[in-house]
């Protein structure tokens, strides 16, 4: 998989936001294929877009009042790990 661009994690309305833009729609899906997994190991779901090679997260701990914790910063890390 070869991405094009990544920014880094930031805080955003309570949120931590990150984009991917990727070579395609097939690597994208690809991506999200695996976050699936990691997320459902992990009982934390992310808010997340997906428009052709672009992919769109945002994380926030629902149970805490929707807003960042140690969970949402675990879970970026795994993302990033993924790459």
């Amino acid at each position: 998989m070869e991405k094009i661009s990544q920014e880094d994690w930031r805080e955003v309305d309570q949120k931590l936001y990150k984009k991917f833009i990727f070579q395609d729609f097939q690597e994208a899906f690809a991506f999200m294929l695996r976050v699936a997994f990691v997320a459902e190991k992990n009982n934390h779901h992310p808010r997340w877009t997906n428009e052709y090679n672009q992919l769109e997260f945002w994380l926030s701990t629902h149970d805490q009042g929707d807003i960042v914790t140690e969970k949402d910063r675990a879970l970026a890390k795994e993302i990033d790990k993924l790459l």
